[in-house]
């Protein structure tokens, strides 16, 4: 392969990198600058911060939540690439790839029924 095949990938590299630059320097210009004590709170899923109270954990919703979504966005990173190779890997892939969805939908179906879907209490 030439140096010429590459060159896209590097158009891209930089490009991707100008636009990140940009923003965030067009962010640090643009942004109000007007603080507020809310403004400054840390907010983290939804529970507010209380004074005095060192050590307290987090509800199991928040990790379970976190936890769903790296399922799932592992799931969606793998099917990519196979959808990509399916013509190689033929029957083989696709049975491997059953496996893996049935993997997903069982634990899918067991966070459902535990509840871990529902947001309220």
């Amino acid at each position: 392969m030439t140096i010429g095949a590459y060159l896209p990938i590097l158009f891209l590299v930089i490009l991707s990198t100008l636009f990140a630059v940009g923003s965030m320097i067009a962010a640090a210009k643009l942004t109000p600058r007007k603080w507020t004590t809310a403004k400054l709170q840390p907010y983290e899923s939804g529970i507010v911060p209380e004074e005095g109270k060192e050590g307290q954990r987090f509800p199991v919703k928040f990790y379970l939540t976190a936890m769903l979504f790296i399922i799932f966005d592992i799931e969606t990173a793998f099917l990519y690439p196979w959808a990509v190779a399916y013509g190689e890997l033929k029957v083989f892939g696709l049975i491997e790839m059953a496996v893996f969805m049935f993997i997903l939908i069982a634990a899918y179906a067991y966070v459902w029924k535990r509840g871990g879907l529902e947001w309220a209490e």
